[in-house]
């Protein structure tokens, strides 16, 4: 993963840490503050050997290291040029970490795990609307193989923060495997890092820094879930014997619940399982060692490809490189075209240039009316609409019960086509002009003025008002952050104001882009009317 490293400790907002539990031994599995490029032991055996000898493949010019794609933590780099369309890995279906153990592993303390997972909530609302859980695979069919490559546009995603919770799931397995003494996977285990950049670890007073609510609602609602699951923990697992114990008699405090669902929410994968009815499959998250090493970005020079024989339920799960890799460069993936809100929260990152990050808004007639006031229109009817636009806003799903008040501004549409209908329709007097159009028309920075030009530029005055008004509500400046993200300050703290800056810069990007269309629509008003 792309981490910067420094000092962690989850909070209530924080949730206090201490020590780490080593391999053996019965005491709590919890974590401390460390650098995010230390592993979880100090001596971590041998991945990439312990890959091949289980049967997998690792090229010959791959290395575990750091300071090629990212400066900090640690990610696979080419020792030695790869062409294009070489296998990079290869791991046999027992390699891969799954919530369900092999048949002949489940007992007692296998069915005490399922009554915990059991217990983790189906679902909780997450920003941007979406929750990475990485990669899905999937692909083409043939007669004798089944290959499933996973394209840039379907990478990730395991759904809300529901499924982040999953990755909970997966955690508690993970830390089941983690407290017992020779463990199968402890070669991979104990190459994890030993703490995580996910914002459940920043200090309150970092917390306070992203100076974004809907980020720190987040923080906040999942520290205070893992709080309460601390509880629900040590009630399910009070009375019973060690025998039975899922982690071997070890405590789990909220700091190991915090590492293992970061562990899992930052390299974990989307795999194709048995076949479901209506042709679908269901996906199965798993933790796939060396290949969660690779890092992100937009134009990955590699892809993951599930294997499957037809005859045969053993699977393989290959990583492809895309292109030729040069010497020093890190094995790229595409996690998915997800905003920073969803890389911070999830993977502990922030790409300052993401031309997929959005800003959240609430859909406020109320805030309306005083952007279209401010934008120069005298009686704005956005907290009163009329029955007609009433019934329009409903089918937009922004008005009655149930409704999705969340909107956005930012990404490649530059405004949530919901919100831009929205405005346009409540600026628009004339209900038979109104009804020409239909819905996803309207939806449509694109669409060219469709309700006329005078409707289309108070339309955009409106929303650069509400850039302004969301711009207002940071504390800080633009200038103020870029200056102080030039002094001393720790990771977390960087990444804080970091995300921050991102969102003003991306707010005063789509203000620009705005203002040009409100220009072009104003000379070619004044031209008509000349």
């Amino acid at each position: 993963m792309v981490v910067p490293s420094g000092v962690k400790k989850m909070v209530v907002v924080a949730v206090a840490s201490s020590t780490i539990a080593p391999h053996f031994g019965r005491r709590k599995l919890t974590t401390v503050s460390a650098s995010l490029s230390s592993r979880l032991v100090p001596r971590p055996l041998d991945l990439v050997s312990w890959v091949r000898r289980e049967g997998g493949f690792v090229h010959q010019s791959l290395r575990i290291g750091s300071g090629g794609h990212s400066s900090t933590g640690l990610d696979l780099i080419a020792s030695e040029e790869i062409s294009g369309g070489s296998d990079l890995i290869r791991l046999p279906s027992h390699l891969p970490l799954s919530f369900d153990p092999p048949e002949s592993a489940r007992d007692g303390s296998h069915a005490l795990l399922i009554e915990l997972a059991s217990k983790v909530p189906a679902s909780v609302e997450v920003g941007c609307g979406r929750c990475p859980g990485k990669l899905r695979i999937s692909g083409e069919r043939s007669s004798h193989h089944e290959k499933k490559a996973v394209g840039e546009q379907e990478m990730a995603l395991f759904g809300a923060l529901a499924e982040e919770l999953w990755a909970l799931k997966l955690g508690l397995r993970l830390l089941q495997e983690r407290a017992t003494v020779g463990s199968f996977w402890w070669p991979y285990i104990s190459n994890l890092p030993e703490a995580f950049s996910t914002p459940i670890f920043f200090s309150g007073d970092e917390i306070k820094n992203l100076q974004y609510a809907p980020i720190v609602h987040q923080v906040n609602k999942r520290c205070r879930f893992l709080l309460d699951f601390e509880k629900v923990v040590k009630q399910t697992l009070e009375d019973v014997s060690f025998r039975n114990h899922p982690f071997r008699g070890q405590d789990v405090d909220a700091s190991a619940l915090g590492w293992a669902m970061a562990a899992v929410s930052t390299r974990a994968f989307r795999l194709h399982g048995k076949a479901l009815p209506h042709g679908t499959e269901s996906d199965i998250p798993m933790l796939l060692p060396l290949i969660d090493m690779c890092n992100h970005s937009f134009e990955p020079n590699a892809e993951i490809i599930q294997e499957q024989d037809n005859k045969s339920p053993e699977a393989i799960v290959k990583v492809v490189s895309k292109e030729q890799i040069q010497r020093g460069d890190s094995v790229l993936l595409n996690y998915g075209d997800l905003c920073n809100d969803l890389l911070l929260l999830d993977y502990g990152f922030v790409i300052p240039e993401n031309p997929y990050d959005t800003i959240e808004l609430r859909y406020d007639g109320v805030l309306l009316d005083a952007a279209s006031m401010a934008a120069g229109l005298q009686s704005p009817n956005f907290s009163s609409p009329t029955q007609w636009q009433d019934d329009l806003l409903r089918l937009l799903n922004l008005e009655g019960d149930g409704a999705d008040l969340k909107v956005t501004l930012g990404g490649p549409g530059v405004v949530d086509g919901r919100l831009l209908a929205a405005i346009r329709i409540l600026l628009g007097n004339d209900k038979d002009v109104v009804e020409k159009h239909n819905l996803s028309t309207l939806q449509l920075l694109s669409t060219k003025a469709p309700l006329g030009l005078s409707n289309e530029i108070f339309t955009l005055r409106t929303l650069i008002a509400l850039c302004v008004i969301a711009l207002g509500h940071f504390p800080t400046k633009i200038m103020e952050d870029e200056s102080l993200l030039k002094g001393t300050m720790s990771s977390s703290m960087k990444l804080a104001i970091q995300l921050r800056l991102r969102k003003k810069t991306l707010i005063s990007d789509v203000m620009r882009e705005l203002t040009r269309k409100v220009n072009t629509f104003s000379n070619e008003k004044g031209a008509n009317s000349a």
